[in-house]
């Protein structure tokens, strides 16, 4: 066990972290939420908050023995007040969980999920999060889904929105993103999972489309294991997973941004395009139209001509570019994760004491 940060107070119960996807060698939209949040949190009250995780070994599915057992253990030898689990599950043996749920993906897509996986989450997953003292999700639409789908009680589905780090901004560095990734020409990046409700072959008729203009579309992303493959896409350059130093710039460089996703219970990559001076083309399904609002072209993602003629306007129709920039970097100013770190400080100040 790693106790990271300082001690409560002698006089407070403390407030545990669960930081056990913040150690993750891989960063992806629910580690995301650790890795920004919780020092954020620490930041504001360092004598009230601790945050716990096991050693990086057990980070993934190794870790689900130490998240059930050994760190509620743990916290009730510390006396806590209550775990913050910012990354969809929480221990059953504990009674005073807070937990972010980011969407009910496994419950609404349910063939593209592992039979194990969807069997923990759907059963176990959710019964825990029927008995926490708040259930946080990103957004109206997840809000929505888990109460209708997993039948959680409304009044304890509390809505916080995620946000935008500083390094995501226009002046990152792209020439050193572009030149460790080895891109030779202009292009247009999409960021995700290959999971089918990503939507990802939708985007093989944009390809062809850029490559006549002089474009490539680049994929920036790597497969789950507990997630089923949506294919691979003809005539796009998979870049694999990259690092997380080398996505401000890789953003920063692109012509345009495109998520086709079919569900998304946000859509943080559409904001972090934006943040970098992007314009972005976003599906008009799931989160992405509350999440890019106006700052977007939305997109029927069934409809491959009309993602295609988007991203190409999007790379290519200069006036366009400069609405869908100015709107783009108003949008992601209005969430940053300070704003998303004092509103989750808030929740659980308010809990603590209950």
């Amino acid at each position: 066990m790693e106790a990271v940060g300082l001690r409560a107070a002698s006089g407070d119960r403390p407030l545990v972290l669960n930081s056990r996807a913040a150690v993750r060698d891989r960063i992806g939209g629910v580690e995301r939420w650790a890795v920004e949040v919780i020092p954020r949190l620490l930041a504001l009250r360092p004598d009230r908050y601790l945050p716990l995780a096991p050693p990086r070994r057990l980070a993934t599915q190794a870790g689900q023995a130490w998240e059930q057992l050994a760190l509620p253990a743990h916290a009730a030898r510390l006396g806590a007040a209550l775990i913050f689990y910012p990354a969809n599950l929480a221990p059953w043996l504990w009674p005073r969980n807070v937990l972010v749920l980011h969407d009910a993906a496994v419950l609404r897509n349910t063939s593209e999920y592992t039979y194990a996986y969807r069997a923990w989450h759907a059963r176990f997953g959710l019964a825990v999060a029927r008995r926490a003292l708040r259930v946080v999700t990103v957004s109206d639409f997840s809000r929505r889904e888990l109460v209708a789908l997993g039948r959680l009680d409304p009044d304890k589905v509390v809505v916080i929105h995620g946000g935008v780090a500083p390094r995501f901004r226009p002046d990152a560095d792209a020439e050193l993103a572009i030149r460790r990734l080895g891109l030779r020409r202009p292009y247009v990046l999409t960021v995700g999972t290959d999971g089918a409700r990503k939507n990802l072959t939708a985007l093989a008729h944009a390809a062809i489309r850029l490559r006549e203009a002089g474009l490539e579309l680049v994929w920036a992303g790597a497969g789950r294991r507990y997630i089923g493959s949506g294919g691979s896409v003809e005539g796009v350059h998979r870049l694999g997973y990259v690092a997380d130093g080398d996505l401000p710039g890789l953003y920063a460089g692109a012509r345009a941004f495109v998520l086709p996703s079919r569900y998304e219970g946000f859509g943080l990559p559409c904001l972090e395009a934006m943040a970098c001076g992007t314009p972005v083309v976003a599906a008009a399904r799931g989160a992405l139209p509350e999440t890019c609002g106006d700052a977007a072209l939305l997109v029927d993602p069934d409809e491959p001509e009309d993602v295609a003629r988007a991203v190409v306007d999007a790379a290519t129709d200069e006036q366009l570019r400069v609405r869908l920039r100015a709107a783009g970097l108003r949008r992601a100013s209005e969430r940053t994760w300070d704003r998303t770190a004092h509103q989750i400080d808030a929740l659980l100040m308010s809990l603590a004491g209950a």
